[in-house]
């Protein structure tokens, strides 16, 4: 028996040398060379490309087993730039061969050298990786139902191998080329580097990657796992830093759960306070934002937590740094074919005229131009996508400036859902008195509608007219309502479609620039002819009432009033917002004496109506003596073609006396002018 197992012993032993001295010997005998034209006609074959191997075909088989390849070609279809898709200067992997019989992979290493991939779409607009490896007839059918399960039960089983070592994987001085040849686009990753260590199945994989883009450096550095050894399924844990020219820096860090799978992640994102100018700059480029204050737009910063699925992203905790201002959000979205989107900003303060772009940077002739519609502004838009997103948000803001009106405690409520977007409610707080709106945006038909609803109290009117029109005409506490609607996507069309209602009451202030009781003391600067030097007129007033009615873009108003201690003014007429053109009747009246006014007689004489007529940007006063001679006469004048013919039936004596009679009546009227 011992004998026996003895010789069995020697056996094994003998079988073990004889494989070993096979494994070492056969690579010296055995010429691989003659295989190159089998390898590259098969991978031709496989890819639908043509293949070539320039270098030798290195082979060993113990202790560890080895190959390495040089100068490897794949080569694109006809009709491209480049002749390759994609190149390798020289590739190597060593895997041992004794543990490869319990199912351990231990490869000592790997290594890419110099591998060029060309991605490149042609003047047709084919692309060169469309048609690589496509299926051939026999095997495009899709798989039978046992095939589907036996792949299932396949990949519930996990890796059919129990452990993976590799010592050392590179791949250096690669190169990602895009072509495209319809733009003449071209961008280029050079020196492209990757080094993973302690690659295992059961320790988190260090990662060092770094290139270059368009000669700009990028990095990413960190660690990524443990995978486990069932790939796809479990937690994954990321902890990455990523670089890009010295200027950005963003780290990664969080788990996915089950990659292969549900695909869920759970990860914190953090961008380092950076400058977009300088980073645009150090890329090469014009920065494409020009705005108001240079200074703006030198600061950005990051700070969120980014969990999601295939189904849905969901921000939380985010902090977002625009120079001085700070937005604390949060946000979310499911249903990407929609989208379904939530979301609450919460912002400290912001200068948004800052970011504005400068006054006067348009030229006038540009201008003129701009206003020209062009063929897509012609054509009919289309507002189904916007049926599709359904919003449910809330915005936030302490402080804001916007058009030079300053603005606090700003609160939105955004709703939307098929086409019908609403805002309710919108508060804020300005110049020491409250406003409240909502408003809606309907797109459910093919042209859009708006409508409007804004109370507002206790507004300081100079501060706000001064701040957001740089002019100072008006003084007083706004109380104001308003109600619009319209329809239409374009100027026209909206002041066309322009319906509603207001009122406007100020209470206790002055109108600007126009002095009343002048105008009815002294007929020329009733007509704008005459001031006080050294003095801005000015109408003080303790209310005036600003009613109006909007019908197709027509303002009218019969009961526009001011009111003050010695003056009562009645406005009536309209403004055709279509034609931009003014139709109003100016109709003062004394109620007492003109004391502040420089005038402490009792007036009780005539005023002068005033017509306002002519366009917007040039608006016509005149004195309206008809009106004011038909009032006080009691009686409506004739025409002057009828007055002159009347006269003329008349014998002189009786048109003498009758122009004495007109003159002293003329007479009397103009005493109130003194």
């Amino acid at each position: 028996m011992k004998k026996a197992f003895k010789w069995l012993l020697i056996a094994v032993a003998a079988l073990i040398v004889m494989v070993i001295v096979a494994v070492i010997v056969i690579p010296m005998f055995i010429d691989v060379q003659k295989y190159k034209p089998e390898i590259e006609t098969r991978v031709s074959e496989i890819t639908g490309r043509p293949f070539t191997i320039g270098g030798n075909i290195d082979l060993s088989l113990f202790p560890w087993v080895g190959i390495s390849l040089s100068d490897l070609h794949l080569g694109n279809p006809p009709g491209f730039q480049e002749k390759d898709f994609l190149s390798v200067n020289f590739f190597e992997v060593r895997v041992k061969l004794i543990p490869l019989l319990s199912r351990n992979i231990q490869v000592k290493r790997f290594i890419l050298e110099g591998p060029r991939i060309v991605f490149e779409k042609n003047r047709k607009g084919v692309a060169n990786w469309e048609d690589i490896g496509k299926p051939s007839v026999e095997t495009a059918g899709k798989p039978s139902n046992e095939e589907e399960k036996a792949d299932e039960s396949k990949s519930d089983e996990g890796l059919p191998i129990k452990d993976l070592v590799v010592g050392e994987f590179l791949i250096t001085n690669g190169v990602i080329l895009f072509l495209d040849g319809i733009k003449g686009d071209r961008k280029e990753i050079s020196d492209v580097n990757l080094d993973l260590k302690d690659i295992s199945l059961d320790r988190p994989v260090n990662i060092a990657f770094s290139a270059n883009l368009d000669g700009h450096p990028i990095g990413v550095k960190g660690n990524a796992g443990p995978i486990g050894k069932a790939p796809g399924k479990g937690t994954v844990s990321i902890d990455m830093t990523i670089s890009l020219l010295k200027e950005l820096t963003a780290v990664i860090r969080g788990n996915i759960v089950d990659p292969a799978s549900s695909r869920e992640f759970d990860l914190g994102l953090e961008v380092y306070p950076f400058s977009p100018r300088k980073l645009v700059a150090a890329l090469g480029g014009e920065f494409p934002v020009v705005t108001a204050d240079p200074g703006v737009l030198n600061l950005l910063a990051i700070k969120a937590r980014v969990k999601g699925s295939p189904r849905g992203i969901g921000l939380s905790d985010g902090i977002l740094r625009l120079d001085d201002s700070t937005l604390n959000f949060t946000a979310g979205v499911k249903d990407f074919s929609g989208p379904d989107l939530t979301f609450d900003l919460n912002l400290d303060s912001m200068d948004l005229d800052r970011y504005l772009p400068p006054p006067g940077d348009e030229k006038p002739a540009e201008k003129q131009e701009s206003q020209k519609p062009s063929m897509a502004e012609k054509s009919k838009a289309d507002y189904s996508p916007l049926r599709k997103p359904v919003l449910d948000g809330k915005i936030r803001v302490k402080d804001l400036k916007a058009h030079g009106a300053r603005i606090q405690d700003l609160y939105m409520s955004v709703t939307g859902r098929n086409g019908l977007f609403k805002i309710d409610p919108l508060t804020l707080r300005l110049y020491e008195g409250y406003a409240a709106s909502k408003a809606s945006l309907d797109v459910r038909k093919d042209v859009p509608g708006i409508k409007m609803e804004l109370q507002a109290k206790g507004i300081q009117a100079n501060p706000l007219l001064n701040d957001l029109l740089g002019r100072d005409f008006l003084e007083g506490t706004l109380k104001a309502e308003l109600d619009i609607a319209f329809e239409g996507d374009d100027g026209k069309s909206i002041r066309s479609n322009l319906n509603g209602r207001g009122d406007f009451l100020f209470n206790d202030g002055a109108v600007k620039g126009i002095d009343l009781a002048g105008m009815v003391r002294n007929a020329a600067a009733a007509l704008g002819l005459a001031e006080k030097e050294g003095e801005k007129p000015r109408t003080d007033f303790s209310e005036l009432n600003v009613p109006f009615t909007l019908v197709n873009g027509l303002v009218k108003t019969d009961k526009t009033s001011l009111t003050s201690p010695f003056l009562r003014v009645l406005v009536t007429g309209k403004a055709d917002l279509i034609k931009e053109v003014l139709d109003f009747r100016i109709e003062p009246k004394f109620v007492g004496t003109l004391k502040g006014q420089g005038d402490t007689r009792q007036r009780t004489g005539i005023t002068v109506p005033v017509l306002v007529t002519g366009s917007f940007s040039s608006p016509k006063f005149r004195a309206d003596l008809k009106g004011m001679l038909q009032q006080e006469l009691g009686k409506e004048l004739p025409e002057g073609s009828e007055l002159k013919k009347m006269l003329e039936n008349q014998d002189k004596e009786s048109v003498r006396e009758k122009k004495k009679a007109v003159k002293e009546d003329i007479k009397d009227l103009l005493k109130g002018f003194k």
